[in-house]
């Protein structure tokens, strides 16, 4: 049953090589946003995994753009917060700031 969940999730993610610049790995989800079974399945997954891997989490944090699309629906789900992660002076107030690098950027 999980294999066929997966492979359902699986079919809406397109894969483009060497996007944005040689050497990336570009996925593409939007198929699988256009598609709410599919959608609902992912999130089922990941509510799976992460109950049994994990029983007490706290906060969801998802990293723009797309753990935006992703983490709060999970979130809801697991009955927890979501944490966006964003560039630095994208959000108002006090924030925690981290320095990081990107596979093709900073």
């Amino acid at each position: 049953m999980t294999d066929q969940r997966l492979q359902r999730v699986r079919d809406r993610v397109r894969a483009f090589p060497d996007f944005p610049v040689p050497g990336v790995l570009f996925r593409d989800i939007s198929p699988l946003l256009k598609d709410p079974a599919a959608f609902r399945t992912l999130i089922d997954l990941l509510e799976d995994h992460l109950r049994a891997s994990f029983p007490k989490i706290d906060f969801i944090a998802g990293l723009d753009s797309r753990g935006f699309l992703i983490g709060p629906p999970l979130a809801q789900r697991l009955g927890i917060g979501f944490v966006p992660i964003r560039k630095k002076g994208k959000l108002p107030g006090p924030t925690e700031s981290v320095s990081y690098t990107l596979e093709y950027g900073k």
